[in-house]
């Protein structure tokens, strides 16, 4: 089991790097998105939290 983890995570890692040489403006696009989401997300998590104080 911990052989097929290794083998999976390698797969993985191997992918993204592909990714990213073979298009990187389209990998920072995604990246951009993925922290705009998160930035969000902490933004109304901050919004519940004051309203819930409030």
């Amino acid at each position: 089991m911990a052989q097929l983890k290794k083998i999976i995570l390698f797969a993985l890692i191997v992918f993204v790097l592909y990714t990213i040489i073979t298009s990187p403006e389209r990998s920072a696009e995604i990246v951009q998105m993925g922290f705009e989401g998160i930035s969000s997300a902490a933004g109304a998590v901050g919004d519940f939290m004051t309203a819930l104080v409030n």
